[in-house]
């Protein structure tokens, strides 16, 4: 149960808990009280318990259970303590080079946490990044080009080993002033009608126009882009709609336009986002302690960098544990 309840979440609640008060837990440890809201809030749900009990403008205070799970999880948090502990004093045995592939859409939200965050944990590692679409990353890894891609589970291979770290359904985003922009959710079949900027990339773009074929519908694609922020530019001046799955913070295009997501509803594909390597390649200890990192610092509820997917429709996600 607790493998779904992140370090984050745990620190937070130990804050609030000890605090009394979500406000006053913001200002202890700096973070949003929305943020320890939403934490506390998913903590209760995975759990199946209510762990404060909330005041009316007088703070929060605990439950009797509450509070056997406060001390729980400060016994929790500190042995991760003492892990990291172990870890730093082992610093020196992981050293060498580290060659990096990255899709390039993920790129810009993924890698200064999760790539550049390894580096400078570990200073004796050097790092090298290659950004490309996923057809060229696996042909670096198969010409031991790169040691470790992160991308989608956009084609399956018997010489490429895909380790999913976090799934991404697909969503809808348009304009500001797009006929669907007021709309909660919408299906492939809402669409068929409106023009689509289609993102156009290697494997990418078969993937979302599948989206369409499997419900038996066509897209009217008008503007395509091999680059993702060309494609949020057209949608946000009202081009078209576009399918994405990696959700940036921001909620502007580049020129300032505003974007609106809206969730897809219907069985629809999600895609896995994760780490792939050379089923033959025999991996580093830097490689092994990179994908160490990427199995802590990547899950269904916290991606680095980019937005928490705040929706999940129930037959979508039926849908994609049928997908392997």
């Amino acid at each position: 149960m607790l493998s779904r309840i992140t370090q984050r979440q745990l620190e937070y609640f130990v804050a609030s808990g000890e605090a009394g008060s979500i406000s006053a837990a913001s200002e202890r440890i700096h973070v949003s009280s929305p943020s320890i809201s939403a934490a506390i809030t998913h903590m209760e749900a995975e759990l199946g318990i209510q762990l404060f009990i909330r005041h009316h403008a007088q703070g929060v205070s605990l439950t009797a259970v509450g509070r056997q799970v406060l001390q729980e999880a400060k016994l929790i948090l500190e042995q991760m303590n003492n892990l990291y502990t172990i870890a730093s004093e082992s610093l020196n045995t992981v050293r060498g080079p580290l060659r990096v592939g990255v899709l390039e859409s993920l790129a810009p939200m993924i890698t200064p946490e999760l790539v550049f965050g390894f580096g400078r944990a570990f200073p004796g590692v050097r790092i090298s990044q290659v950004e490309c679409n996923h057809e060229e990353l696996l042909e670096k890894l198969r010409s031991a080009e790169i040691d470790i891609a992160l991308t989608y589970d956009l084609a399956s291979s018997d010489d490429i080993d895909f380790q999913p770290l976090a799934q991404l359904p697909p969503y809808v985003m348009v304009g500001d002033y797009h006929p669907l922009a007021t709309m909660s959710a919408v299906t492939i079949q809402d669409l068929e009608a409106h023009p689509m900027v289609l993102l156009d990339t290697p494997w990418s773009r078969e993937y979302f126009l599948s989206l369409f074929m499997s419900a038996g519908f066509t897209p009217n694609v008008v503007m395509r882009s091999s680059n993702l922020e060309t494609v949020r530019a057209m949608v946000g001046n009202g081009i078209g709609f576009t399918i994405a799955n990696a959700r940036p913070k921001a909620t502007v295009s580049q020129d300032g336009k505003r974007l609106i997501r809206i969730r897809l509803a219907g069985e629809v594909r999600a895609m896995k986002l994760g780490y792939a390597t050379a089923t033959n390649a025999q991996l580093s200890r830097v490689v092994a302690a990179f994908t160490e990192r990427c199995r802590m610092f990547v899950s269904d509820q916290y991606i680095p960098g980019m937005a928490a997917p705040s929706f999940f429709d129930p037959h979508a996600v039926r849908a994609l544990t049928s997908v392997s």
